[in-house]
């Protein structure tokens, strides 16, 4: 008789601002690098109010072309401007969860 395999992930909270935060490290990148916001826009063609929202970390729902408009310009790799930060849980630390950060699958 077969035993049940235990699945490894788990399940999600009841409350999604429980699952951690991405946050996009846009503003530490272009402070790092010494380029402006308005030279960003230019290069990027891009407006500068959608890239305030994405350096200000004001945005719901992440753009894949523009991550990857970003990430040519700036010449970065994807992991390097967005970060995936797991929540602040010791108890599902004790219980021996791993947590696994955006840039492990990329």
């Amino acid at each position: 008789m077969k035993s049940k395999k235990e699945n490894p992930l788990r399940h999600l909270p009841t409350n999604t601002e429980n699952c951690g935060e991405i946050k996009i490290r846009l503003k530490e990148i272009l402070e790092h690098r010494n380029i402006s916001l308005n030279q960003l826009s230019f290069r990027a063609e891009m407006q500068r109010t959608q890239l305030r929202n994405y350096r200000d970390n004001n945005i719901q729902r992440l753009d894949i072309d523009i991550l990857k408009r970003l990430c040519y310009v700036l010449e970065c790799d994807l992991h390097e401007l967005i970060e995936y930060i797991p929540p602040n849980c010791d108890d599902c630390e004790k219980k021996g969860e791993i947590f696994l950060t955006l840039h492990s699958y990329l």
